[in-house]
């Protein structure tokens, strides 16, 4: 059974710029090495947060637009619901991540990721004994 791993937009702007070639090289291996074994899920967030961050680096639209399909080729995108919204309150109160980290948990933990890969949070740690998270930059 393949499992499931949650990327966070930061793994997909390095994988499609290369100002930092280390950081480039892990994200695309990241994304390659696991397509094919395991599920990616995604949120719309990372879909906004994608688009933001290529558009500050002065993409054009059509250039963001291109990777975002073969992103959400490569993706199960997952909607963002009022029960993710509660959830979010939840784990932004027990485990004190910002907003935006707490929604990219809850999500991760409503579609039932084993593994959220992120270089913004505490590298490590689980996520109500059930999601782990992964700093792919640090192994």
């Amino acid at each position: 059974m393949r499992d499931k791993l949650f990327i966070d937009s930061n793994i997909f702007v390095y994988a499609y710029i290369n100002d930092d070639m280390h950081k480039h090289v892990l994200s695309r291996n990241l994304l390659k090495d696991n397509v094919l074994v395991n599920e990616i899920v995604l949120s719309v967030q990372i879909l906004n947060e994608f688009y933001s961050v290529m558009a500050k680096y002065e993409y054009s639209h059509d250039e963001i637009k291109s990777c975002l399909g073969e992103i959400i080729e490569q993706a199960e995108i997952a909607p963002l619901r009022l029960d993710t919204f509660k959830f979010c309150l939840f784990i932004k109160e027990k485990y004190g991540y910002s907003w935006w980290d707490s929604l990219v948990l809850a999500s991760a933990l409503e579609n039932n990721c084993k593994i959220v890969y992120s270089e913004d949070m505490q590298h490590g740690q689980m996520i109500e004994a059930s999601l782990k998270i992964v700093n792919p930059f640090l192994q």
